[in-house]
């Protein structure tokens, strides 16, 4: 799952970016308006975690600009502005959710993961293939009913394989999705993560590799 935080404050938006890459997620962050807005257009978020009292330009007119596009992320307002109006004015303005800070972390990755969920391209909740079952909310990933012990990266690429199923997800799909924008796209971090997790797989093996185009479930 691809995050976007918008929060001008650095070390918040630290924090909540670390607990979200924490749960699995790859994390970007924009510090201001007009860095999110330039990052939004060049990378598909599936949920964009957004403060409203941002600079440069306000949380209100970015929420307006996401909720505009056809194939659009999903928008989490979080703000200390939490009064009973406040979050009207921000659904009004598009807000697909809203949670005023202080905030409980762990109430913030599950608005966040139903969000994603909420999304009209989303899969449904527990993903299959290949006898593979996978359950983004419980963390529990099976094979054969048998539970994987997999690692927060393995359990990420094995989920993003299993929403693109029955399709191929390049290395460099799979970097963009589980990683983020600070990777290094040399790097054989994907190669390698897919090799443990192709390992505790088992046999016969599940997870295909076509040289050239990519990997898949199945």
């Amino acid at each position: 799952m691809r995050v976007l935080v918008v929060e001008d404050a650095t070390a918040l938006a630290e924090v909540v970016a670390e607990g979200l890459r924490d749960q699995g997620m790859a994390v970007d962050v924009a510090l201001d308006g007009l860095s999110a807005a330039a990052k939004l257009d060049l990378t598909p978020y599936e949920v964009v975690v957004l403060d409203r009292d941002l600079p440069g330009l306000h949380g209100d007119t970015l929420c307006q600009m996401i909720t505009a596009r056809e194939d659009r992320a999903m928008v989490l307002m979080l703000t200390a502005s939490g009064s009973a109006d406040d979050r009207v004015r921000g659904l009004t303005l598009g807000a697909d959710d809203y949670l005023a800070k202080p905030f409980h972390f762990p109430e913030l990755v599950l608005r966040v993961r139903a969000l994603a969920r909420r999304r009209p391209s989303a899969r449904p909740r527990v993903l299959r293939a290949g006898g593979v079952e996978l359950d983004p909310v419980t963390r529990v990933a099976t094979r054969g009913g048998v539970p994987l012990p997999l690692s927060v990266k393995e359990f990420a690429v094995l989920e993003a394989l299993l929403r693109a199923a029955p399709g191929y997800l390049s290395s460099e799909a799979l970097l963009e999705q589980v990683w983020d924008e600070n990777a290094d796209p040399f790097t054989n971090t994907v190669t390698v993560t897919v090799g443990r997790l192709r390992r505790k797989l088992g046999d016969p093996s599940v997870l295909a590799t076509l040289p050239g185009v990519g990997y898949r479930i199945g």
